[in-house]
C-alpha cells in the first residue's frame, strides 16, 4: 500500500522470517559463525537462545542458507509439541524419506541407515528445532539420544536447539545432565541498542529500496524506546508509522505518529536496561556444560502471544 508512495520495491517491515533483512550487527555475526560452524564441523549439538522476537527463526534460515552451495540436508521442527514417534515421522517426511513404519525401532533404523548412506556421500544432515523450550521431558530425551547416530569420529546428525531463555533453564534441570554435556556450542541473540536500532531501521529500508531518510532521528529514538531494541516490535511499531504517514501523505515519519501508533499498539517507555554482560557479546561459545550469563529480562511489551521467530 504505502511501497509506491515512499518508493520502495518490497516491504522493509515483513513479520516473515526473511534473511535477506537479517542486519548484521557484531553480535549477530558472531551467532551466526556459531551456529555454521557447529553444523560444518559437525559438533553435535548446538543451542541457541534469546528473548522472544530477537531474531532467532531469521538468524536460523540465514545460517542453514549459508549452506546452498554445499550438501546439507536440513529437517525443520517448527512446532516441537510433538509425540515421539509423531517427531520422528516428522524428521524423516521432511529430509524427503517416506517411513516404511511407523514404529519406533523401524523409523529410527531407517533413519541410521539414511544417515550413513549420506555421510558416505560427505553429506552434512541436520536437524532445527524451534521453539525448543516447549519440548517435553521424553522427546528432549529421545532428541539427545539421536547423536549416538555416530560413526567412530564423526556424528551422523547435526541437532540445533533454538528457543527463549526458559530452554537454557530447562537444559539445567538434572534430568538432562547428560544432554547438556553433550552440547558442544552455546550462542544467543539479543535486544539493540539505541543506535543500533537507528543502524537496523535504516538497513531494512535501504534493502527495500528508500532513497531518503524515512524516519526522523527523533523518531528513530522513540522507536528504541518503545520496541526496547526488540526487533520484531520495532519491525511492528514501524510498519505501522509507515501506514500513518502514507494516510497523511507524509514523506517522513515523525515522533508524534510514532508516539500515537505506539498509543494505539499499548506500548510503554519503561527504562529498559541491558546489562553490561550482555553488551559485551551476543554469543557465548564454549565446551560442553558451561554456563550462560547476561541474559536479558524478559520483555513484557506487546507480544499478544505471537509466535517467538
Amino acid at each position: 500500500m504505502y511501497n509506491s508512495f515512499f518508493k520502495l520495491h518490497s516491504s522493509p517491515f515483513g513479520t516473515s522470517p526473511d534473511p535477506r533483512f537479517l542486519y548484521m550487527m557484531p553480535h549477530t555475526r558472531e551467532a551466526l559463525a556459531c551456529l555454521e560452524y557447529g553444523i560444518s564441523a559437525r559438533k553435535g549439538f548446538t543451542v541457541l537462545t534469546g528473548e522472544v522476537g530477537t531474531g532467532k527463526t531469521t538468524l536460523l534460515r540465514r545460517a542453514l542458507a549459508s549452506f546452498s552451495n554445499r550438501r546439507v540436508s536440513t529437517s525443520f521442527v517448527f512446532n516441537p509439541r510433538l509425540e515421539v514417534l509423531d517427531f520422528l515421522e516428522f524428521v524423516l517426511t521432511d529430509f524427503g524419506v517416506n517411513p516404511a513404519t511407523r514404529t519406533k525401532s523401524g523409523m529410527l533404523l531407517q533413519l541410521n541407515r539414511w544417515l550413513i548412506e549420506r555421510f558416505r556421500m560427505e553429506e552434512t544432515c541436520v536437524v532445527v528445532v524451534d521453539e525448543a523450550q516447549n519440548l517435553s521431558w521424553e522427546l528432549l530425551e529421545e532428541i539427545r539420544l539421536l547423536t549416538n547416530l555416530e560413526t567412530s569420529s564423526e556424528k551422523l546428525l547435526q541437532i540445533v536447539l533454538s528457543g527463549q531463555p526458559e530452554l537454557e533453564e530447562k537444559l539445567r534441570h538434572p534430568s538432562v545432565r547428560q544432554l547438556r554435556q553433550r552440547v558442544a556450542l552455546w550462542c544467543r541473540t539479543q535486544a539493540l541498542t539505541e543506535s543500533q536500532t537507528h543502524a537496523y531501521v535504516a538497513e531494512r529500508l535501504r534493502l527495500a529500496g528508500a532513497t531518503w531518510s524515512i524516519f526522523s532521528l527523533e523518531a528513530l529514538d522513540l522507536v528504541h524506546r518503545y520496541s526496547r531494541g526488540i526487533p520484531r516490535v520495532i519491525n511492528l511499531l514501524c510498519e505501522h508509522c509507515l501506514i500513518v504517514a502514507y494516510v497523511e501523505q507524509a514523506q517522513q515519519v515523525t515522533a508524534t505518529m510514532v508516539e500515537g501508533v505506539a498509543a494505539e499498539l499499548e506500548l510503554e517507555t519503561q527504562p529498559f536496561l541491558i546489562s553490561s554482560a550482555a553488551m559485551g557479546g551476543g554469543l557465548t561459545a564454549r565446551g560442553a556444560g558451561g554456563e550462560v550469563t547476561g541474559f536479558m529480562s524478559a520483555f513484557e511489551g506487546d507480544t499478544k502471544g505471537r509466535q517467538d521467530r
